[in-house]
């Protein structure tokens, strides 16, 4: 029997598809659904075939929704005088967790890449700029990821903002909370340093 007659098989090779999901997490995943009532895999397939379906961007932050403007960009009680730009959708999520940020978002949907070929044009860009432009934006807080690719979105954001006259910040990183300054690598450690906070 191969691999695509095998639908135990078929769904193991599925599920390793997935982001940090390795052949023994897969497989733990597929027998415990095989235990599962069929009712609890029915509702499963259901809700997986109806995802894409259902969803869309938000056409004004680019988030992902079903319903558009999304649930963020629709609420007034929001901070209209902010605005978070984030990598991803499910950094919204992350940032949303914390309860300090009630501003609003842009989601950009990736970060500039050359060596994967990912360009600015290859961003959610111009709604970002059309937002700045026409609205009572005071600040943008740009919250990409502390790695090479992030840095380079975020200076390229600066440069496009600056000359907006809009206030623009970076999320700070550094040593997180309860590491030892043993093992933290010296890029963090200087980055720590130069963003420090007074007391």
């Amino acid at each position: 029997m191969t691999n695509q007659e095998n639908p135990v098989q078929r769904l193991i090779e599925e599920f390793k598809k997935l982001p940090g999901i390795g052949p023994k997490s897969a497989q733990r995943l597929v027998f415990h659904l095989i235990r599962r009532p069929n009712e609890d895999c029915e509702k499963l397939a259901e809700a997986l075939s109806r995802l894409k379906g259902s969803l869309t961007l938000c056409s004004v932050c680019n988030n992902i929704t079903e319903v558009d403007p999304c649930r963020f960009c629709s609420n007034p009680n929001r901070d209209s005088k902010m605005i978070c730009v984030v990598e991803e959708p499910c950094n919204i999520l992350s940032i949303e967790k914390t309860g300090v940020y009630n501003g609003y978002y842009h989601v950009l949907h990736g970060v500039i890449s050359p060596i994967q070929g990912i360009g600015p044009d290859d961003l959610k860009l111009k709604n970002l700029l059309d937002r700045l432009k026409g609205n009572q934006v005071e600040e943008v807080i740009v919250a990409t990821n502390p790695t090479s690719e992030g840095e380079a979105t975020a200076l390229y954001l600066s440069k496009l903002i600056k000359p907006l006259n809009i206030k623009l910040s970076r999320i700070a990183s550094g040593i997180p909370v309860g590491a030892d300054l043993e093992y933290i690598d010296a890029v963090t450690l200087a980055r720590s340093l130069t963003g420090r906070q007074p007391l």
